[in-house]
């Protein structure tokens, strides 16, 4: 019997009738099943950040130099920007909850490890076990509520997802001060990982009994092995110099490294356009970059993030290493910056689709300002600043990341054409990542060069300087980019 239409239209009832009968058949305890897919999403955001904060205790812990502290950050973003390009087709080729389920066990397995990390090299490793695995679990969140969900019930799912992350990527930093600072059982830093365990455990046996089973949508099809080697050692050549080659007095040997990058970045474009015309799946569809908007898209990406995740690092190091902060205080000191990327991702939500890409440019000043902000404070405060002094420029500059969040998929992506809109948002997301990565090892190798032959206050200023260069950078980029913004949520 059709209930609609024994019921009022418009009444919660009979918008209740209509939703169930709009539901896919068969997949009962979806939502229950979605909480495992909101658990992975959060541990991912809050691992992405949480470290930077650490890092300082983690070192007084375990000894290491500078350098392993870039790359205690640098390793997981790292994995992340390599795997990213294989995640998502795995889902395609294996099913997306055997994938996530996978992707979150050996997640969970990375976060133990790096919990019970003896040295920094132990940790810097399952950091990098972390983020590849990180990179399996992450496609199949965005791409499982389209498969188990109606079209009504997929904008509620979507509606619980986006304020969720973007309270995720708020609390990242606090999180980790709280738990350095409450020292449960005596673990200090190691709880930041550990808290992954009854998390993540929890999250496994949820997804396990109540995540549908969906058919693969691409069964059978083979992986290109040969374009993840190649994706993975051009980055790893890019970044290995860049982090270690201040700390090795910049050898020769480092300087080859970052020149034979590029051919093999190189070898690895040239490699996806043989294998698209051979009729084989590519993990990068060659399409997509003969599209110059698109192009300018990933430029603008990997400027963008790089000046933020090199900020972010180097502000934490610089208040407990330069200023003596503890762990607590200076992840409360730089919370004005989360908080403001919270109400800019709002406001960049409500007015992306009024305003096109020139959101972009607006929270492009308004983070550039911020930056510039903390500079004059460095430079007037000097080592006597407080944290009352950073809050407004941090407050600016986080709103200015925040209101770029939002729009930045759905304006890089809106010169793309639809069938190359899965390979188009899974290369941006790896370029994000790789651009973090940048960020970590450039401007984390500029702060602790400074710091190391001057002190803490010229080393953030100087940072601060490259930080503002990076926005500029994106901002002139920007006008590449398409001035429309599409509605619909990134692949």
């Amino acid at each position: 019997m059709d209930t609609t239409k024994e019921l009022a239209p418009g009444t919660p009832d009979a918008q209740k009738a209509q939703e169930a009968q709009d539901a896919p058949a068969g997949l009962p305890g979806r939502w229950l099943g979605y909480t495992a897919v909101l658990a992975a999403a959060v541990m991912d955001l809050l691992d992405s950040t949480i470290a930077n904060v650490a890092a300082p205790s983690i070192r007084t812990s375990l000894g290491g130099s500078y350098a392993d502290l870039q790359w205690i950050a640098a390793s997981y973003t790292l994995a992340m920007a390599v795997a990213l390009l294989v995640g998502g087709r795995l889902g395609d080729m294996f099913g997306r909850k055997r994938v996530l389920l996978t992707g979150m066990a050996g997640f969970v397995a990375g976060s133990a490890v790096c919990a019970a990390a003896q040295s920094t090299s132990m940790l810097i490793t399952a950091r990098l076990v972390q983020g590849a695995f990180g990179a399996v679990m992450i496609p199949q969140c965005f791409a499982i509520p389209r498969e188990i969900f109606s079209p009504q019930e997929s904008k509620k799912a979507w509606g619980v997802f986006g304020p969720l992350m973007g309270l995720s990527a708020v609390l990242g930093p606090v999180v980790a001060g709280v738990l350095i600072h409450a020292d449960l059982l005596g673990t200090g830093w190691r709880m930041i990982f550990g808290i992954n365990l009854p998390i993540g455990i929890a999250a496994l046996a949820v997804g396990a009994k109540f995540l549908p089973d969906v058919t693969p949508a691409a069964r059978g099809v083979r992986l290109d092995a040969a374009g993840v080697l190649l994706a993975g050692a051009g980055a790893f050549l890019l970044v290995f110099p860049l982090v270690q080659g201040r700390e090795l007095g910049w050898p020769a040997w480092t300087l080859v490294m970052l020149g034979a990058s590029l051919p093999v970045l190189a070898g690895f474009a040239r490699h996806q356009v043989l294998r698209s015309r051979a009729g084989r799946s590519p993990l990068v569809e060659p399409g997509i970059f003969r599209k110059r908007s698109y192009v300018a898209g990933v430029a603008f990406a990997i400027a963008f993030t790089a000046s933020m995740g090199g900020m972010i690092l180097t502000l934490g190091v610089f208040l407990q290493v330069g200023l003596g902060y503890t762990a607590l205080h200076s992840a409360l000191a730089t919370a004005p910056w989360a908080v403001g990327a919270l109400f800019g991702s709002a406001a960049g939500a409500m007015l992306m689709g009024r305003l096109g890409r020139r959101i972009l440019h607006i929270g492009l000043v308004l983070m550039g300002s911020g930056v510039l902000g903390l500079y004059a404070v460095f430079q007037t405060a000097g080592a006597g600043l407080t944290a009352w002094q950073l809050l407004a420029p941090l407050v600016v500059g986080g709103a200015g990341m925040g209101a770029i969040f939002v729009p930045l998929f759905d304006i890089i992506l809106g010169g793309v054409e639809p069938h190359e809109i899965g390979s188009a948002s899974g290369t941006l997301q790896a370029v994000q990542q790789l651009g973090m990565t940048l960020g970590i090892a450039a401007l984390g190798t500029v702060f602790f060069d400074v710091l190391g032959a001057r002190s803490a206050v010229a080393a953030a200023s100087v940072t601060a300087l490259c930080t503002t260069g990076l926005t500029a950078l994106a901002f002139a980029l920007a006008f590449a980019l398409p001035t429309p913004a599409p509605s619909s949520p990134p692949a």
